[in-house]
């Protein structure tokens, strides 16, 4: 049985800042194309039964940078559409909003381009994700590529815990890589925020 390798995109400008980059499509920073041009070697010679990536260009890029030629974008794996908190930090909600928990509180809606999620909704487009995944995983290694927030609920739905559990792990840093696992049929977490 392979493993589900989730690798966080490479850094941009935003995340650098904090800002909550749902939908924008920011680029890579050149820190962040070293991070997935380091993460090759680590991924090289696997046996990849297929590869996703969300279809921003932050996600594809840091996928060819990592060696992971043919990424399918996967519309599933976009961040959480932040609707009106997109471009804000927590910092920046938090003076509206004391208290404000993403997990818990969720999100505003926002313009046309950006009309909010909750997270039951990004739950279902991941499970989505998991489901397609699974039976790819008897034929070899499956490679995800997507964002920070997505790939915590899609971790704690692989291990079958309700999305509210996302908070309980920390955030991953970009660039880095995070093992989703089975042993006797029960899933598990063997490795998270791996450079």
């Amino acid at each position: 049985m392979g493993e589900l390798i989730v690798i966080r995109h490479g850094q941009t400008a935003w995340s650098m800042s904090g800002r909550h980059a749902g939908r924008t499509d920011v680029p890579l920073t050149e820190a962040g194309e070293a991070a997935a041009r380091a993460l090759a070697p680590r991924l090289a010679g696997r046996p990849w039964a297929a590869v996703f990536s969300s279809p921003l260009s932050r996600a594809l890029r840091t996928a060819e940078l990592a060696g992971l030629t043919g990424a399918e974008p996967d519309p599933d794996l976009l961040e959480w559409d932040y609707g009106g908190y997109e471009g804000l930090t927590a910092e920046q909600i938090k003076e509206s909003r004391p208290g404000w928990d993403l997990w818990r509180d969720g999100v505003v809606p926002g313009d046309a381009g950006h009309p909010g999620e909750r997270l039951p909704q990004v739950a279902a487009r991941v499970d989505a994700v998991l489901d397609r995944i699974r039976p790819l995983l008897s034929e070899g290694d499956v490679a995800v590529v997507a964002h920070g927030h997505l790939t915590r609920v899609l971790t704690v739905r692989w291990l079958g815990l309700d999305a509210s559990a996302s908070g309980l792990l920390g955030h991953p840093h970009p660039g880095t890589l995070a093992f989703l696992a089975t042993e006797d049929g029960q899933p598990y977490l063997a490795g998270w925020n791996v450079p």
